[in-house]
This record gives structure tokens, C-alpha cells and sequence, in this order.
């Protein structure tokens, strides 16, 4: 069990050690040519100098990472990395600014770039062999006051994939229509699973392609008729809502995707599944490789 008075919580050459441990299981791999376990150490601890002829330049385990040239301590960095990852309902930046003792923008910054590490191109497809898969929409914000009472068309809209007892995969899409689900369920779920939806119509056309589809008539007071159910994709929605509400409070739309992620991870790492906060804290750490992500490009979407 994780113990936030441990050394890697506490300093920065014991965060250092652990990080290098994390990322680099077999030896330093250089960011510039890719070499691994070629590189030895400098005088200046945590500094590695590539040995291949071609290279010989200078890195850090930082270097090609989301913690690239920061200068918040990395012991920092790795403690925001838990608490996000053990927080089932994630935590806002203001919470975290005045756990670490930065400010609000410096914590704004940490939580993206970390959402950024939680982010993972999914492998594969859903289902597969009639394994149940649970698609379903949900809707988040407040319509504007000119198109009260306009129905939730005008909210920002999320649309998830749920494996049964498995992984989530979500997406924020400017329409709910046939148009924009076809692609998604095709790129992501199996042709031979067993495609459980409500009663909306947009998914009648989309589930042609599987070997079942099945719908629940909610409209009817019909929440499950058998095995068929979309209990699990409406427990996921359940948690998202209630961080969306209770923590963040307001997430602006062109941010909502990163934070859906963030709720992806944390369930595809869920405890259900046997993953403990710190093997789900460890799984976010090594997803900070390759991902540079500067103030510039968070602050681009909102242009």
C-alpha cells in the first residue's frame, strides 16, 4: 500500500531513482536515437550521455516526456500523478494547488499534462465471440439561455463503449446521429459482438454489423431484460457526472475530451480489475514518454 510519506513523495534524487526505474526497466533509453541500455551516467546525477557514436548527447528521464523542462521538483510531479490516479472522482486543480503548495496556474498546467500521460491509443477492439459490449450517450454543460428548454442537443455530448467486466472507451462528438456513431463502433468494437444500446434510433443502423443488437426500452421503465442491460455504461456515466460535478465544477468543451480520458484510465485501471492505486499510478507514469505537451498547445484549443 502507497504511503504519501514515502522518499519519491518527499525529494527529488528519490523521485528520480523511482522514475527511471518506472520507464526504464532494461536501461536508459536515449530519447534522441531510441538506444537502449547504452548510455552511462555523468557526474551530474540523473544526467546519462547516449554511447552511440551517431548521438552522444546528454538526457535526463524527463527528456521526451509531459515533465520535460519543468520546474516544479519532480517529487511534486509524482505525487500529483497519485492523487489523480487515486481519486476515483479525479481532483480539481484548485484541491491540488493547495496540497503541493504551487499555484493555481502551475496545478492547472500539472493536472493537463498529466491527463496527457493517462491518454493511451487504444489497442484493438472491444467484444468479440457475442461478448456483450454497451454503447450509450450522455450530455454535459448548461444550454444557453436563448434555447432553454431546447432538449440536451445544444450541451456538449459524450458517447461510450463499455466491454462488459472490461475497458471503456470514450469520445466526445459534436453530433449524436448515425453520421458521426458508425465510424466509432466500427473502428472500436469486434463485427461478432453483441451490441446492447437504448431505444434511440441512431443505433439501429450501426447495429446491423454486429452479430446481435440488442435495446433496452427505457422510455417503457425497462432498465435490463435478461442479460441484456446498459446498467454498465450508465454506472460509468454515473461516476463521470458526479466529477464533472462535484470536482471540476465547469469543463469547457474544448478540454472535455482530456478529462474523459482521465475517467477512461482510471476505469480501465479500476480496482475491480485487481489494480491497486499505485499499479494504477505506475501505469500513468509510463504513459509520459513521447508526449510533449507545452502551455502553447493546452491553450491553442480555446482559440
Amino acid at each position: 500500500m502507497c504511503q504519501l510519506d514515502e522518499p519519491r513523495f518527499q525529494n527529488d534524487n528519490a523521485a528520480r531513482q523511482y522514475l527511471e526505474k518506472t520507464i526504464w526497466p532494461d536501461g536508459p533509453v536515449c530519447p534522441h536515437c531510441g538506444t537502449i541500455d547504452s548510455a552511462y551516467a555523468t557526474r551530474k546525477p540523473g544526467l546519462y550521455r547516449c554511447a552511440e557514436k551517431g548521438c552522444r548527447k546528454d538526457f535526463t528521464v524527463t527528456v521526451g516526456t509531459v515533465f520535460e523542462r519543468s520546474k516544479i521538483p519532480l517529487h511534486k510531479w509524482l505525487l500529483a500523478s497519485f492523487l489523480l490516479c487515486a481519486s476515483k472522482k479525479g481532483m480539481s486543480s484548485h484541491q491540488l494547488h493547495r496540497v503541493l503548495g504551487v499555484t493555481y496556474k502551475t496545478a492547472w498546467f500539472m493536472t493537463h499534462r498529466i491527463r496527457e500521460a493517462m491518454t493511451t491509443k487504444p489497442i484493438g477492439t472491444l467484444g468479440g465471440a457475442s461478448m456483450p459490449v454497451e454503447v450509450d450517450e450522455t450530455y454535459w454543460g448548461k444550454e444557453p439561455k436563448a434555447v432553454v428548454r431546447q432538449g440536451p442537443s445544444h450541451k456538449m455530448k459524450v458517447v461510450s463503449l463499455v466491454e462488459r467486466y472490461g475497458q471503456v472507451r470514450s469520445f466526445h462528438v459534436p453530433r449524436v446521429n448515425g453520421k458521426t456513431l458508425k465510424p466509432i463502433l466500427e473502428a472500436h468494437i469486434a463485427k461478432d459482438s453483441h451490441l446492447m444500446t437504448d431505444e434511440h434510433k441512431v443505433y439501429n443502423t450501426p447495429g446491423k454489423q454486429f452479430s446481435a443488437h440488442s435495446v433496452v426500452n427505457h422510455s417503457l421503465g425497462e432498465y435490463s431484460r435478461g442479460n441484456v442491460t446498459t446498467n454498465h455504461v450508465e454506472g460509468y456515466f454515473s461516476i463521470l457526472k458526479r466529477g464533472l460535478i462535484g470536482t471540476f465544477h465547469h469543463v469547457g468543451e474544448q478540454h472535455l475530451q482530456r478529462y474523459v480520458n482521465e475517467f477512461d484510465f482510471r476505469y480501465n485501471h479500476r480496482s475491480s480489475l485487481g489494480v491497486s492505486d499505485s499499479e494504477r499510478a505506475v501505469a500513468a507514469l509510463k504513459g509520459i514518454s513521447g508526449k510533449r505537451l507545452t502551455y502553447r498547445r493546452i491553450n491553442e484549443t480555446q482559440t
